[in-house]
């Protein structure tokens, strides 16, 4: 912990300085400019909404896969080479691509707009890297965002499914076990997150520890 209040590594694992102390070089192009919130108007955040949906694709894909092969194994009794032969078959048959446009969707259109803004709000309320910083930055992370990204994922998901009157019942028995076995994994990766990621960096940053966490999540709303 004294490690962090010293804060003489802050940046060293991207190699980039904090978000707050870089300046745009008249060179950069519009595309690049994704932390920009000088301008009039609101920018949408393309670069991290499609981050955030192809990640979240990523983790229903493999979700989706790791269900086909466990069941066809616990269907079919088959030597090793079997198996290594239909491999390919078992991956690419019967996938749910209305699943998979779910999960991408929510991504995309939720969790990568709203996750930089939230990233950017932290940012301009708590700029300074202390350690009392960044133990407020991952409380808010775990009590505010961690809570709305259930909320949203679920109601989502059970929208596109046309069981919204189901919803209820749903985060009862499932959104409240999630939420808890999610404190054990983001708040150490919300740690590194705020102490060592740039702004610019840290939904890419969140949204690779989403690809474990959206399997999980696309795991449950799939019972």
């Amino acid at each position: 912990m004294d490690a962090l209040g010293r804060g003489g590594g802050h940046g060293g694992f991207w190699g980039m300085r904090p978000f707050h102390s870089q300046r745009r070089s008249r060179g950069s192009k519009p595309s690049d400019s994704v932390d920009a919130t000088g301008g009039a108007g609101y920018r949408f955040p393309l670069k991290q909404a499609v981050t955030a949906g192809s990640l979240a694709l990523t983790g229903d894909t493999i979700a989706q896969l790791r269900g086909r092969w466990t069941k066809k194994k616990s269907l079919e009794r088959q030597s090793l080479d079997d198996l290594v032969k239909d491999l390919m078959l078992t991956l690419l048959s019967n996938h749910d691509w209305l699943r998979a446009l779910r999960m991408t969707s929510y991504g995309f259109l939720f969790y990568g707009p709203g996750s930089y803004a939230w990233y950017q709000y932290l940012d301009r309320s708590m700029p300074k890297q202390t350690v009392e910083n960044l133990l407020l930055k991952v409380l808010l992370n775990q009590i505010i965002l961690g809570p709305s990204v259930i909320a949203v994922v679920f109601a989502w998901n059970n929208l596109w499914q046309g069981k919204i009157s189901e919803l209820p019942n749903k985060y009862q028995n499932d959104a409240l076990p999630t939420l808890f076995f999610g404190f054990r994994f983001w708040i150490p990766v919300s740690v590194l997150n705020f102490w060592v990621v740039p702004l610019q960096a840290r939904v890419a940053f969140m949204s690779l520890g989403s690809i474990f966490w959206n399997f999980c999540l696309s795991s449950t709303m799939s019972k």
